[in-house]
């Protein structure tokens, strides 16, 4: 009997831990995509000139993909983009639509990827802005962020379509792509535009003036997008009143805002949290010099809280703004007047307002919006720090004091002194 219950009991339990692991098992996140990133060169008829180190750009750059290749990491999917590299012909509509993918986007055969591009040779035009298009379809599309290195010596010799247009059009799209540019000729135009290509899709810009910069940097950049792969922002639209704007939980968010536009988002905070809130926009075109962005958080009747740190600070080029808020005495006046019998406590409804004072240049296109990032966090409220207190000071002003009073005396002693002196001399 006693061995009948035993096994009745091991047997429910096993049932019992069945039922509870089985959930648990079916409701487990699915794996997180690995890092995508393809790196695209240029091979145009440019890049046969020796002047980095004494060797020619393109045996550089073929050094440094050796080098990247070799280190990458085990759970980095990559892919190698070429442009220019196969026509020879002078035929310009032919040249440009010159780009091929040479390692298609996956875990990468070493051996196969450096061979491809150990036979690269500089032959053709440089259609940047079509192998820009060319590599966003390549690295397709998903809930992380995608990375291009764009590698080039030159501005793009076949627009259109403009690189500087295909990347905020890849922006606008919110296809959580960015490109970093890697400049190999020290060209102030070609500066700018590999700049705004880098700028419209929140990526960086470099000029790579020896063989260890371009090798150091282009790890680097391979290396940062297995870090940043993280989930996409979660796309939000925000309104032009406090009533109706999209309710929001801690999280990061993206949107678009017109110039000089105020965009309104809600965050309910309960008694004790602390709400925590930055935003940040991106240029994506060409904007006048004098710019700022401001972050305020308000109550629901329009009372402004709080507003971001760089607000007032005289500076005419923030990008960013932050700011923290929880509910202090001033706030126990206008929440007596709603006292309730309920028990449970409403949270209150604080409203985030995003302005901006960005002005376009003529000829710049109003829509879409400039890219706006925000990032919002609620946390347990931090005490308010105690009023004034010396404490154990008492005892070092107690003696500050004394030192001054001995100090004064023997001052007025020798000053007393030296006169007399004086006057019998």
């Amino acid at each position: 009997m006693i061995n009948f219950r035993r096994s009745t009991a091991v047997l429910l339990g096993l049932l019992a831990t069945t039922a509870l692991t089985g959930p648990a098992q079916a409701d487990e996140e699915p794996a997180p995509e690995p890092p995508r990133v393809e790196l695209v060169l240029d091979v145009s008829g440019s890049m046969r000139a020796a002047d980095i180190d004494g060797r020619t750009r393109i045996s550089v750059a073929q050094q440094a993909f050796n080098e990247v290749v070799d280190a990458l990491p085990e759970e980095t999917q990559l892919g190698i983009r070429v442009l220019g590299a196969t026509y020879r012909g002078k035929d310009k509509k032919v040249g440009c639509q010159d780009t091929q993918q040479i390692v298609p986007v996956g875990p990468v055969d070493r051996s196969a990827a450096k061979a491809a591009v150990a036979t690269l040779r500089p032959t053709g035009f440089t259609p940047v802005g079509l192998a820009l298009r060319s590599a966003a379809q390549d690295l397709g599309t998903g809930a992380t962020t995608r990375r291009i290195v764009l590698i080039t010596d030159g501005e793009d010799t076949c627009a259109p379509p403009d690189p500087c247009e295909v990347a905020r059009e890849l922006a606008a799209q919110g296809t959580s792509l960015v490109v970093d540019t890697l400049g190999l000729a020290p060209d102030e135009k070609v500066r700018r535009q590999l700049l705004c290509i880098a700028n419209a899709t929140g990526g960086t810009y470099t000029a790579a003036q020896s063989a260890e910069e371009l090798t150091d940097r282009i790890k680097q950049l391979v290396e940062r997008a297995a870090d940043t792969h993280t989930r996409a922002p979660t796309v939000v639209g925000g309104t032009s009143a406090c009533d109706s704007a999209p309710l929001l939980a801690p999280g990061v968010y993206a949107d678009r805002e017109a110039f000089s536009e105020h965009r309104y988002y809600r965050v309910p905070i309960r008694p004790g949290q602390e709400l925590r809130a930055s935003v940040s926009m991106a240029l994506d075109r060409a904007v006048n010099r004098d710019y700022g962005v401001l972050l305020r958080a308000t109550a629901a009747d329009g009372r402004e809280l709080v507003r971001g740190a760089d607000a007032g600070s005289g500076r005419a080029d923030v990008l960013s703004a932050g700011l923290r808020w929880s509910a202090t005495a001033d706030d126990e006046d206008a929440a007596e007047t709603e006292q309730s019998s309920a028990p449970v406590i409403e949270p209150t409804t604080v409203c985030l307002v995003v302005s901006n004072s960005f002005a376009p240049r003529p000829g710049t296109a109003a829509t879409p919006g400039m890219p706006v990032e925000l990032t919002i966090d609620v946390v347990a409220a931090a005490p308010a720090p105690d009023g004034p207190d010396l404490g154990r000071g008492w005892v070092l002003l107690a003696l500050l004091t004394i030192a001054g009073l001995i100090t004064g005396l023997l001052a007025g002693l020798l000053t007393r002194w030296w006169v007399a002196t004086w006057r019998e001399n």
